[in-house]
């Protein structure tokens, strides 16, 4: 009799959501060189997506916490422990440090709690560092360098150089980067390494510019990739080298400008310009976030808010493993993706958007800064499985 009452037991208890509310924790650099990325933008899109549910799911309340992790791991690692352990935290959506990200999602797997990677690009997540809670929302270090390095090197730019900021992001991104510039025929000349958060670039782009290499690769976001492109052309350098940017997100291109920007190309994985489901969205979210750009890592947010809260509608629970399980078994579908899957290792295989910057000229509107000139499929996109390190798709 006990053991049948065990055996009834174990299934029982994932039922129903733990302390009556489901609570949801937003992570990200709120003030601090990356907060433009993702920072209270991303909060707002949180509020968006917990909204749009009526702020409760199955009669139980949805209630979201924030935390500024400061770019610093032990602050993001003693926020996730406290949230999880102390404050009924069932999932965080993340847009840290891969440095950060990296820690908290030991935490997370730990606990049997849903992460969902909302603008952190290291390529390891889906790799060798996977985890069967993280979910990988955005895009990372192997896919956007991958499709920018095809069309550089058929355009003869064959020798490169790397101004790369100096933590975990920065060096997968020149790695994966250096991989395809490999296989591709082409050849890396050098690299520097800036700290995170610099504001004086002088002497690294310099050295990019002695180099003589065509294309000078920036490995860094955030405020870093501004102050560099900024700064390069205050040298000159794109007179004679290509910049080619690796982690490019619009809020950048708003605020550096088309002047700077013109004429480069990169690869996206949402523009806010696509379709009247994208552009009606991004109305709203301007205009609840103060008039800011919807960028991807802010879509982002909301499409993996929104499809967590779905699978804890379906299952009837907030416990993480059952909650992970039937956001993987589940097609996304929402205002920028259409019948995406997850994959077993966490990637979201969304695809993937080439565009070009345009000039001043062509921009007739506000933001109106893309023209995409092609779209990229999912399986030629991101890492395929036979390549990946992953124990969770050899297991499948």
């Amino acid at each position: 009799m006990l053991g049948a009452v065990l055996l009834l037991a174990t299934p029982l208890r994932a039922q129903g959501v733990s302390g009556d509310v489901i609570k949801i924790g937003i992570m990200n650099d709120q003030n601090g060189p990356y907060a433009d990325n993702c920072g209270p933008g991303a909060v707002a899109s949180a509020k968006l997506a917990i909204a749009d549910f009526g702020g409760a799911v199955n009669g139980k309340k949805i209630e979201l916490v924030v935390a500024d992790d400061q770019n610093k791991p032990d602050v993001g690692v003693a926020v996730a422990l406290r949230w999880v352990d102390n404050e009924g935290v069932d999932a965080i959506v993340g847009c840290s440090a891969s440095s950060i990200a990296l820690a908290v999602q030991d935490i997370m797997k730990a606990r049997k709690k849903p992460y969902m990677l909302a603008g952190t690009a290291g390529s390891f997540f889906t790799n060798d560092k996977c985890s069967p809670m993280t979910t990988q929302w955005m895009v990372d270090t192997y896919a956007q360098p991958k499709a920018t390095v095809k069309a550089m090197l058929a355009e003869g730019v064959d020798t490169w150089f790397f101004l790369t900021v100096d933590y975990a992001f920065g060096k997968v991104w020149q790695a994966d980067t250096t991989n395809f510039i490999n296989a591709g025929g082409g050849k890396v000349l050098g690299s520097v390494l800036h700290p995170l958060n610099s504001s004086d670039f002088s002497s690294f782009l310099l050295t990019a510019q002695a180099s003589g290499a065509k294309a000078i690769a920036l490995a860094n976001s955030g405020a870093d990739f501004g102050n560099a492109i900024k700064q390069a052309q205050e040298f000159g350098l794109s007179q004679k080298q290509k910049l080619v940017p690796l982690g490019l997100m619009i809020n950048q291109t708003h605020g550096i400008g088309l002047r700077d920007l013109q004429n480069v190309r990169l690869t996206t994985p949402f523009y806010w310009d696509l379709t009247p489901e994208t552009r009606a969205f991004a109305k709203r979210f301007s205009e609840a976030s103060n008039g800011q750009i919807l960028n991807e890592a802010k879509s982002a947010t909301h499409s993996a808010l929104t499809h967590y809260l779905k699978a804890v509608a379906a299952v009837g629970t907030d416990d993480g493993e059952a909650v992970v399980r039937q956001m993987k078994k589940t097609p996304i579908n929402d205002f920028e993706m259409k019948d995406v899957s997850i994959r077993a290792d966490g990637q979201v295989m969304r695809p993937l958007y080439v565009a070009r910057i345009k000039t001043p000229a062509e921009s007739k509107y506000p933001f109106d800064y893309y023209e995409i000139t092609g779209t990229i499929a999912a399986e030629d996109a991101w890492r395929p499985a036979s390549e990946s390190a992953c124990d969770l798709l050899k297991s499948q």
